[in-house]
């Protein structure tokens, strides 16, 4: 019996596009699920989810992958789309692995004084924060920055830092060391990768490999069964 190829579902992080998977290359069938507007500045995460959730039939067998914010994207919809095996790459599986400046921002609510137009004014902060190396890398990064709608920043921030993260779902993790926006991702990650947040971009080699290899054993698993 021939063997459907798989599906993909790919959400990008916090102001980024489809271009942080261009270096991807994936065995299967790819979509991006791409960030919707929200409907009101304050629209809970759960009905978001819901919302992007709606472009995979429910009851399709399929690799939810979520990069940063959009792995947090990721959990969610995989709560309502129970045949999706969730990969998490440089994010985070609960607010408690949030970092200690992340923690307080959510316990004052400080973070309704973040302007979010900074980081697109300081192009070479964000390289640092990222650990974006010179080249192809920082010049998409500064491309994606430039093109972050502020609306959806102040938004996605504020849903981020009170999302509840609970009860948490089964998630395959995958993690830079160096990662310095969530650095404490990698110690509960399977796969870690030498490099900063922007692994997706910087090891996408690596990734493509994991995520393949992934699949393969998955189609093993299923026919030994």
């Amino acid at each position: 019996m021939e063997s459907t190829p798989p599906v993909f579902y790919l959400i990008p992080g916090l102001g980024a596009d489809e271009r942080v998977f261009q270096f991807l290359h994936l065995r299967g069938e790819v979509h991006i699920l791409r960030w919707l507007p929200p409907q009101t500045p304050t629209e809970p995460l759960a009905h978001y989810a819901a919302r992007l959730a709606a472009a995979i039939p429910i009851k399709q067998a399929c690799w939810l992958v979520g990069v940063s914010f959009g792995g947090v994207l990721a959990l969610e919809v995989g709560r309502l789309r129970p045949l999706a095996q969730v990969v998490l790459i440089s994010s985070l599986i609960g607010p408690e692995e949030l970092p200690w400046l992340g923690r307080l921002a959510r316990a004052t609510g400080l973070y309704h004084l973040l302007p979010p137009q900074l980081l697109p004014r300081l192009p070479r902060v964000a390289q640092w924060f990222f650990g974006v190396r010179n080249g192809r890398e920082y010049q998409l990064l500064r491309q994606i920055l430039r093109d972050t709608d502020p609306a959806f920043t102040r938004w996605a921030i504020a849903r981020l830092l009170q999302w509840p993260g609970q009860p948490a779902i089964p998630a395959i993790r995958i993690h830079g060391t160096t990662d310095r926006l969530l650095p404490a991702g990698a110690a509960a990650s399977q796969y870690r990768l030498s490099g900063g947040h922007l692994i997706i971009i910087s090891r996408a080699t690596e990734i493509s490999q994991i995520l393949n290899s992934l699949v393969t054993e998955e189609a093993s698993r299923l026919l030994a069964s």
